[in-house]
């Protein structure tokens, strides 16, 4: 566990507000549980290209039930850099530049 701890708390280095979103798999297992049960039931009826089509389609359905994650606002700042310790965004120190 302590070789593994910077990974561990990685977790706190994202805004609070992502928090929610980072620690449930729900949208992945909802959205591929509708693909799962069609594709059980048309196991052998379809060619595999009418397969991934189906697929594909179910895919867009579900789709159109997601909504914005919260802190949508924060994916910016993520990817310029910006620190974030305990879901607070650090200062940054001008005087160390």
């Amino acid at each position: 566990m302590q070789k593994d701890w910077e990974e561990l708390l990685a977790f706190y280095d994202s805004p609070a507000q992502h928090w929610q979103g980072l620690r449930t798999t729900n949208p992945i297992e909802s959205t591929f549980g509708t693909i799962r049960h069609w594709t059980k039931r048309s196991k052998g009826c379809l060619t595999r290209n009418g397969m991934l089509h189906m697929m594909f389609k179910l895919a867009g359905c579900a789709q159109n039930k997601w909504r914005r994650q919260r802190g949508f606002n924060y994916l910016a700042k993520i990817i310029t850099g910006i620190k974030f310790i305990s879901g607070i965004e650090a200062a940054i120190d001008q005087n160390a530049a």
